[in-house]
């Protein structure tokens, strides 16, 4: 029979259908042009299909793989431990990053298995620490395309370029003009690890589909000279593209994206500049399905964290707290905005109100209303300090001295800041103080967890941007601090807002996602000091922030899949990608 070698692979446990078209059929038979079906070295080619040795006998017959695997058929859980055992064996964690997208590149499920499988291992090669090297080095370790990358040359042909994208099914959107990529500052087109890395966690740690996103980087240039003379940097070699000619590219692109891919398509900002950050998301954070991550997916990990070690504290509301940041960026703000809503809402009082238990401290210093030429973001923040006649603190110990904060949060990327007077005195101020050192990587953290617990006795409520080991201290006990990563918020939150097709994402649900975070911590972890449920459970923990988002956006009314399932979690459950070798059947006999 000529038609005998035609294979529908039905995608079972791989299918995600939200009602309208948040589907992925991982089928054979989808990749037909005209009378060509993917058979042979075509099949095994293409990662999202192939399987490597463990292809059945067969599924080797109808697909004329026979001659070109090994005899032996391995399951999945022996290739798993295959890949494992090589990558183990490996040292260097960008040799590792290469592996493990090697794999990638060519068997798309079980890279996602092992991922999935091992993410306390793995995300820290995948994503932060180890991907700041990657894109350090993105010009020279470059294989193939994992993204779109829409440069300044292709104004006016953006949606020509979209169309390029193999996938047609694209519901995640993950974009970065690489301006300000973790702290390593502007890296240009080499920031591409950054999307590839995220939409990798909306897959391993949230079960979307990864055949429905889209990793891109806006190359408008680079303003770094090293890289505008070196000729293995891989992007436009011209300065930023700035003003008028900057907003019409991003413009466009968000056109064409909501045009292509519909209304709720949900693009996430990633590492852009404080200046275009705050400006771009209140641009289009109104019509779009849009947010940045580093302004309030942070928050929102940050505020979950807070909220989760409260029952701690002598102050059991958040209301009775008062707040100094250390860094006044992106991060800083975002989180502040959403403590302030949060007191806002907790009390029923006007935001501006609940912000004055806020304060930033920045490179200048204390950020008081007497200061001149504040950026925009920090405005809301400057409070009166004293009098005309008092000058405004200089010292990060100076303004603990004068604010009496309860909680330090520090987003400064400023290593060692968090000094042991500092420690100390926020010790004095209150029994147990919230220190978190969010800045990434662990060379930036304003402080280690070992400092921490030790500089307080095991008072502070710690949490970090980047992960430390547990410490024993003699005498108090063992305490494993809790890493308030973003990994916690965007996954869930995005699986949230694709599962209720909402249209856009207000501050309350980055809110709603917040207290879900913190209800998923549970009295023996925070006993042990972690104000965060362990990584292993991240998948669980993102399906119930994804129905709890979902919840409030059709309670908000800006949901769009209608009618509302009867139970979310059971929809949100039976929808989420798990990676899985499919059962090949024959399509004609």
């Amino acid at each position: 029979n000529n038609n005998n070698n035609l294979i529908n692979v039905s995608n079972g446990l791989n299918q995600i259908d939200f009602k309208t078209s948040f589907s992925v059929n991982n089928s054979i038979v989808l990749e037909q042009e005209k009378e060509h079906f993917l058979t042979g070295m075509d099949l095994l080619r293409r990662p999202k299909y192939n399987k490597g040795i463990a292809f059945t006998e067969k599924e080797r017959r109808s697909l004329k793989l026979e001659g070109l695997l090994p005899f032996g058929v391995s399951d999945m859980d022996l290739q798993k431990e295959r890949v494992m055992k090589n990558l183990r064996s490996i040292k260097d964690p960008i040799r590792k990053y290469i592996f493990l997208h090697s794999l990638r590149d060519r068997n798309e499920t079980l890279f996602f298995r092992c991922v999935i499988d091992n993410i306390v291992e793995l995300m820290p090669i995948l994503y932060t620490p180890t991907v700041g090297e990657a894109c350090e080095k993105f010009g020279n370790i470059f294989r193939r395309p994992e993204g779109l990358y829409i440069s300044s040359k292709d104004k006016g042909r953006v949606a020509e370029i979209l169309d390029n994208w193999p996938e047609k099914d694209i519901k995640a959107i993950v974009v970065t003009d690489g301006e300000r990529i973790l702290g390593l500052g502007d890296l240009g087109v080499h920031g591409m690890g950054i999307p590839v890395g995220k939409l990798t966690l909306y897959t391993a740690c949230a079960g979307i589909n990864p055949s429905n996103t889209l990793p891109v980087v806006l190359d408008v240039g680079t303003n770094r000279i090293e890289y505008l003379n070196d000729p293995f940097y891989i992007g436009t070699k011209q300065t930023r593209l700035q003003g008028t000619q900057y907003d019409e590219l991003v413009d466009e692109f968000m056109m064409a994206v909501k045009k292509k891919y519909g209304q709720s398509v949900l693009v996430q900002f990633e590492d852009f500049g404080n200046q275009n950050a705050f400006r771009l998301l209140s641009r289009y954070q109104e019509g779009w399905l849009t947010f940045n991550d580093d302004i309030q997916g942070t928050a929102s990990v940050a505020l979950a964290g807070i909220l989760a070690g409260l029952p701690l504290t002598e102050h059991k509301l958040l209301r009775d707290h008062t707040f100094l940041f250390y860094g006044a960026g992106e991060a800083g703000c975002g989180i502040a905005e959403l403590i302030a809503f949060g007191i806002s809402t907790e009390c029923e009082i006007p935001i501006e109100e609940a912000r004055s238990k806020i304060w930033l401290h920045d490179s200048r210093g204390l950020v008081c209303a007497q200061r001149d030429n504040l950026q925009h973001h920090k405005q809301p923040f400057a409070h009166e300090f004293g009098d005309e006649e008092t000058s405004p603190t200089k010292t990060l110990l100076e303004s603990i001295e004068e604010i009496n904060p309860t909680a330090l949060i520090g987003v400064s990327a400023v290593g060692q800041s968090f000094t042991q007077d500092v420690v100390e005195k926020m010790c004095e101020i209150t029994k147990t103080p919230f220190i978190f050192a969010l800045s990434n990587p662990t060379s930036k953290s304003e402080c280690t967890a070992e400092q921490a617990y030790n500089w307080s006795r095991g008072k502070a409520i710690f949490a970090s941007g980047s992960p430390f080991d547990p410490v024993k201290i003699d005498g108090v006990g063992k305490f494993v601090p809790g890493q308030g990563n973003n990994v916690y918020i965007f996954p869930g939150l995005a699986l949230g807002v694709l599962a209720s097709e909402s249209t856009r994402i207000p501050m309350d649900l980055f809110y709603t996602a917040a207290k879900e975070l913190a209800n998923q911590v549970t009295t023996t972890e925070l006993r042990n000091g972690s104000v965060y449920p362990p990584l292993p459970k991240i998948r669980t923990v993102s399906k119930h922030i994804a129905a709890a988002v979902a919840e409030k956006a059709y309670e908000l009314r800006i949901a769009t899949n209608l009618p509302k399932p009867k139970n979310l979690i059971d929809y949100i459950k039976t929808h989420m990608y798990d990676a899985v070798y499919n059962p090949l059947t024959e399509e004609f006999e």
